[in-house]
């Protein structure tokens, strides 16, 4: 029996795709990455799932594990050798078990984002990960490549999230590491290593979450800044005035709130044009007029001290959902706008200014009439950078240029004591950037670590080493 027959007799003839059907599963979400591969297999559970890795391993077929396939640095896109097996896990889909009192939801990893977070409130709880793509994100690929969004600057992000595990293991052997524990100091914490793995030590079939208390006020609010510089002095100023009801403060500049105006059906200015904008959200128990109209009162005094030019407050859940929109649509508006040179930075809060002014200013001596599309997490120090010219006539020459774009921006991330990764993972896309980044001694102890868990190389190889 060869192996896309025992794929089969697995998970049955028609979870095996074969020829065009597997063209969705080939490529990445921006069209960057496309490769080919022996079929797409979907795999229905865990034992499924185990079956599938284990008869791989056999024929020593490379194995990529697929989510939603939104990953911005192709981590699961196969290479074009055509011998992957893609294990798309959209089918893993249930929620297992969901403990109120504990505060935890226990999920497959095929569960998208958005459901995890219906369920949690039909329990009164919160499920706090939240980012664009989460009508189609998957926990999975959550797990895999550590998703923040913009509630890491009160919850954390997926890491700080995950209490236990259940993982498929290179041998096809599983790994039940699902628990609810806060405290469980039993020897090294196993999970950690398959959490920003990329699938590349083994494929996450399901995890047990934190959940939180449901807010029952929400205040959120539109403010117009001067700079990035202004912006974090206004983050500052709420975290002194509200500490952790401080749920999101994020950065949208001038020019990417005109891509979403130019592109989004729908999208209205909120405000009259200003450099930089600043989307705050307060979150907490209680009564939504009282949160509001501290927040009010705070945005007043912060106007009448000039530390910021205006600011829009929020009435309604609608008009919050609008504010909302404005800075979730920006990575889809410049999809449509059209090709860019992506960076998803982070920085200390405190150097992120100063990497701002000098980035633009070398960049713009380098190549002139380029654009730069900045925005992102100011509150966790996340900046998402994005690079295309004026005239999208230039933008071939320029994205050719991708190197030396790269060179610029990641030396400087460096300098000022930053990660050229913050949320979206390594990829295919920085594979090789990492290792001027990261020492030797950093590189080999992950080497070290993918041999002794699968020292056949064949876990989603060509991404992260």
């Amino acid at each position: 029996m060869d192996l896309v027959e025992r794929l089969q007799t697995a998970v049955g003839t028609g979870n095996v795709l074969r020829g065009d059907d597997m063209a969705p599963y080939l490529v990445d979400w921006r069209g960057r990455y496309r490769g080919a591969a022996r079929c797409v297999v979907r795999p229905g559970g865990v034992a499924e799932v185990a079956a599938v890795v284990r008869a791989c391993a056999e024929a020593g077929a490379p194995v990529v594990p697929q989510g939603g396939n939104t990953s911005l640095c192709g981590a699961a896109t196969p290479d074009d050798a055509g011998e992957a097996v893609v294990v798309c896990l959209s089918r893993m889909n249930r929620i297992r078990a969901l403990d109120a009192e504990n505060n935890t939801i226990t999920a497959e990893a095929g569960c998208v984002l958005a459901a995890l977070q219906y369920a949690a409130v039909e329990a009164g709880r919160q499920f706090p990960l939240s980012l664009a793509a989460e009508g189609s994100a998957q926990l999975g690929g959550n797990l895999s490549t550590n998703a923040g969004g913009v509630q890491v600057l009160r919850y954390g992000n997926t890491r700080e999230l995950t209490l236990g595990l259940e993982v498929v293991l290179p041998s096809g052997e599983v790994w039940h590491g699902l628990r609810g524990l806060r405290k469980d100091n039993t020897g090294y914490d196993l999970k950690h290593l398959f959490i920003g793995a990329e699938g590349t030590l083994g494929i996450i079939t399901a995890a047990t979450m934190k959940l939180f208390p449901l807010p029952t006020a929400v205040a959120t609010a539109w403010v117009s800044v001067a700079s990035p510089r202004a912006a974090i002095g206004l983050l500052t100023a709420l975290q002194g005035e509200f500490g952790p009801l401080l749920t999101a403060c994020e950065l949208v500049s001038e020019l990417s709130l005109g891509l979403v105006l130019r592109h989004i059906p729908g999208a209205a200015r909120p405000l009259a044009a200003s450099p930089w904008y600043v989307l705050v959200e307060l979150s907490a128990g209680g009564d939504d007029a009282e949160l509001c109209a501290r927040l009010e009162v705070f945005l007043a005094r912060e106007l009448d001290a000039e530390q910021c030019s205006d600011a829009v407050l929020a009435q309604s859940e609608a008009q919050a959902r609008q504010l909302w929109a404005l800075r979730e649509n920006i990575s889809e508006a410049q999809k449509i706008e059209g090709v860019s040179i992506k960076h998803d930075v982070s920085l200390p809060i405190s150097r992120l200014a100063a990497f701002l002014d000098q980035a633009d200013g070398a960049l713009a001596n380098a190549f002139p009439g380029l654009r730069v599309v900045a925005f992102g997490h100011v509150g966790d120090g996340n900046l998402h950078y994005n690079l295309s010219m004026a005239e999208q006539g230039d933008n071939a020459a320029f994205v050719a240029a991708q190197p030396a774009v790269n060179r610029i921006v990641h030396d400087l991330v460096h300098v000022h004591g930053g990660s050229i990764s913050a949320e979206h993972g390594i990829g295919q896309l920085k594979r090789e950037e990492i290792l001027r980044y990261k020492s030797p001694l950093e590189m080999e102890m992950m080497r070290a670590i993918k041999r002794a868990l699968d020292p056949q190389g064949l876990m989603n190889p060509g991404k992260v080493l």
